[in-house]
């Protein structure tokens, strides 16, 4: 059951139009904010000066391939947050001692895109060493193209499909009781 209802998220998250599929800048999608909601303990609002106070995370150079394969774009360099320690400062709500294995982290853009992350691919996977949110991008703080701040999933095989521009919010979601 638990499988279903984590696919369908996943499902109606992927089949939202990707951020990264239209070049042209969008400055009515500009995120200035990130707020972090749902099941956590102290609901977060995070501005870029809020970012660069928590431990950072830098990366290189980065290909960012769209779900079939071709490329998007080419990151040199990124600098931001990892997602878990956003949520280790917002304090998961999750008092059982399974619980934290019900929670989906879903991540949204200013366009409406959104991509589920799962507690464990964040906390016991090597993947949540790579799902950043970010504020600089190949040296600069970005631009209206990606808004203030950004998310990227840079272990995922084809990193386009959660890849947000414009992120504005994360919910944390317990997806049965």
């Amino acid at each position: 059951m638990l499988k279903k209802i984590f696919l369908a998220f996943a499902s109606a998250a992927l089949l939202a139009a990707p951020a990264w599929a239209d070049p042209a800048p969008a400055r009515e999608h500009m995120s200035h904010a990130l707020a972090v909601t749902g099941k956590v303990a102290t609901p977060l609002t995070l501005k870029v000066a809020d970012l660069r106070q928590l431990p950072p995370a830098n990366g290189g150079e980065l290909a960012v391939t769209r779900h079939n394969g071709d490329k998007a774009e080419t990151i040199t360099s990124y600098k931001g947050v990892r997602l878990r320690d956003i949520l280790d400062k917002a304090v998961l709500d999750a008092p059982g001692h399974n619980d934290v294995k019900k929670l989906a982290i879903i991540a949204t853009a200013t366009d409406g895109y959104a991509v589920v992350f799962s507690w464990g691919e964040l906390y016991n996977a090597p993947a949540g060493e790579g799902i950043i949110v970010y504020y600089e991008k190949n040296g600069k703080a970005l631009d209206e193209g990606d808004g203030e701040i950004g998310l990227i999933s840079a272990k995922d095989i084809r990193t386009g499909p959660r890849h947000v521009k414009w992120l504005n919010g994360i919910e944390v979601r317990k997806l049965v009781e």
